[in-house]
C-alpha cells in the first residue's frame, strides 16, 4: 500500500494545484518512483490510498497503465483517515495470507524491500518498522532485539506507553522511516483500536499495542539511500540523488 493521500501542506506551493505524490523528483512523480521500486522488489498487487486531488492520481496511473500491475484506489475522498483509518479502509485489498508492504509517497529509497520482508518473517512480528539513527526530537525504542518498547519525546521528556520507563543508553532510540511491514493478523486489533473512530494513527497504535504484541525495528544492514521528500529544502536532494 502506498499513502498518497496527504495534502502536503509543507510542499505548498507546489501542492497547490496536485497531490504531493505527484510533485516530480528528477522528472518522475515521486509515486512513480515508489511504484518502480515496489515493482522491482516483485511486488505486482499495489493499493493507492487518495484525497488531496484524487482525480489526478486516477488519472495519472490510468495514463500509465498502473504501470502493468494490478493496482486498486482505496478512495478518501470524502474523509482524509489519516494512516491508521487508511489501512483499516484498505483492508479489503490488503488482507490475506501473507504480510503487506506500506509505504509513504514522500519517502524515496533503494532500501532492499525483500530483505526487510524475510526480516519480519522470521521475527514472526505483527509489524515491522524501517527505523535509523537519525536526529529529530521524537524516537521510537527498541530493546537489543529490536522490539519495539514504546515512544520518547527527547524535548519534554514524555514517554509512552506509560509503563515505559528507562534511563539514557538503556533501549535504542531511533527514528521511525516511513515504511512497514505488516502481518494481515493486525486487521481485528486495528479495528478494536479505532473502536468506531474511522480516522486514526497507525504509529501510536504500535505504541499501545507493542507491549503485547510482537513490533519490531528493522535496521539495515547494508546502506541505503532514504529522503524524507515533504519538505522544499529535500527536494533539490532528491534530485540528486533520484534524477
Amino acid at each position: 500500500m502506498i499513502f498518497a493521500a496527504g495534502l502536503g501542506t509543507r510542499l505548498r506551493p507546489l501542492t497547490n494545484d496536485r497531490p504531493k505524490a505527484l510533485v516530480e523528483v528528477g522528472g518522475k512523480p515521486m509515486l512513480e518512483h515508489v511504484i518502480n521500486h515496489l515493482a522491482a522488489a516483485g511486488i505486482n498487487d499495489i493499493t493507492v490510498n487518495v484525497h488531496h486531488f484524487a482525480p489526478k492520481i486516477v488519472d495519472f496511473l490510468e495514463s500509465k497503465h498502473n504501470f502493468g500491475l494490478n493496482i486498486q484506489i482505496s478512495d478518501e475522498s470524502d474523509l482524509l483517515l489519516d494512516t491508521g483509518g487508511g489501512i483499516l479502509k484498505a483492508r479489503k485489498y490488503l488482507d490475506g495470507n501473507e504480510p503487506f508492504v506500506v509505504h509513504n509517497a514522500d519517502i524515496l529509497t533503494d532500501l532492499d524491500i525483500n530483505a526487510m520482508t524475510a526480516a519480519h518473517n522470521h521475527s514472526n512480528a505483527l509489524a515491522t518498522v524501517l527505523v535509523k539513527p537519525r536526529v529529530t526530537q521524537r524516537y521510537l525504542v527498541f530493546d537489543d532485539n529490536y522490539k519495539m518498547c514504546g515512544w520518547i519525546n527527547k524535548k519534554t521528556g514524555e514517554t509512552k506507553p506509560a509503563t515505559l520507563t528507562y534511563k539514557d543508553g538503556e533501549l535504542k532510540e531511533l527514528a521511525f522511516g516511513g515504511v512497514h511491514v505488516i502481518s494481515p493478523e493486525i486487521f481485528p486489533l486495528l479495528e478494536k483500536y479505532a473502536a468506531g473512530n474511522e480516522v486514526f494513527s497507525i504509529v501510536p497504535f504500535y505504541i499501545a499495542e507493542c507491549n503485547s504484541h510482537n513490533i519490531c525495528g528493522y535496521e539495515s544492514p547494508t546502506p541505503y539511500n532514504w529522503l524524507d521528500v515533504g519538505k522544499p529544502e529535500t527536494l533539490e536532494e532528491a534530485n540528486k540523488l533520484f534524477g
